[in-house]
């Protein structure tokens, strides 16, 4: 059972990845809207895994990600994001997100990150630029 926080500026987005973490029964431990409440999040929570949209108000998910791996390089993070956001996926990558689920979410897609991202930290299996 993983501890999660949940950061995305949209509160159907966060309501949906509640609902879904819990029914593959990991712990939603706290909720963030911007990167900056979640990097502050991420200190006080220490979670195993973060979800992280990248686009939000105050800070982005690419800057929150370079932040919070400064502190933190055990957290693994997947970045939720929206078709056209390329560039800021790989920058996301490049900064220790584990890799990325694109919009719209499901509990298959979210499943299937978290399987596979604690599949490569227990097999070295190997894929830098993951999409679940």
């Amino acid at each position: 059972m993983l501890n999660i926080l949940v950061v995305d500026d949209s509160l159907i987005i966060r309501k949906n990845l509640k609902k879904y973490i819990a029914s593959l029964g990991h712990n939603v431990i706290g909720e963030s809207v911007t990167g900056a409440q979640a990097v502050e999040a991420c200190r006080e929570l220490k979670p195993d895994l973060i979800t992280m949209d990248i686009t939000m108000p105050d800070m982005d998910g690419v800057s929150a990600v370079k932040m919070i791996k400064e502190f933190d390089n055990d957290v693994n993070i997947i970045m939720i994001t929206s078709h056209g956001q390329e560039d800021m996926i790989v920058s996301s990558l490049k900064a220790g997100a584990k890799g990325y689920i694109l919009k719209p979410v499901n509990e298959e897609k979210l499943a299937n990150a978290i399987e596979t991202i604690y599949a490569q930290e227990t097999d070295d299996y190997d894929d830098d630029l993951l999409e679940y």
